[in-house]
């Protein structure tokens, strides 16, 4: 399959699923979450599809490609830490976090791999 856009990307259409469904979770958190823990699990989430579509679109660029990368890796850990925050705070169910958490492990190690193999993906 030719990939055309970020959204042919396997990473973005996990990583945007992931997003969509901790939109639909934080609608549960207590409404004193919502300039907090709400917002920023939210933000964080969003921004790796956000970053990793910029990313696509400077791939002719290598050292931007890896950069725009990079800053999607980081965001998708960040998303994980709020993850736990969320956990420990009793928001999430233990089994939401833990399928959550290894989500975005997957979407850090396909990342990681695009970044390691920029040749795969620039020109």
């Amino acid at each position: 399959m030719k990939i055309r856009s970020h959204r042919d990307l396997e990473t973005y259409q996990i990583a945007f699923k992931s997003a969509m469904e901790i939109f639909e979770l934080t609608k549960k958190f207590p409404k004193e979450e919502k300039f907090s823990l709400t917002d920023q699990i939210r933000r964080s989430s969003r921004s790796v599809c956000a970053n990793l579509a910029e990313a696509f679109r400077k791939r002719r660029y290598p050292k931007s490609f890896a950069a725009k990368l990079s800053d999607s890796e980081g965001e998708a850990a960040e998303t994980q830490v709020w993850l736990e925050f969320s956990l420990e705070c009793g928001y999430m169910e233990k089994a939401t976090y833990e399928r959550l958490f290894e989500v975005y492990e997957q979407v850090i190690g396909k990342l990681v791999n695009m970044a390691l193999n920029p040749e795969k993906w620039c020109y």
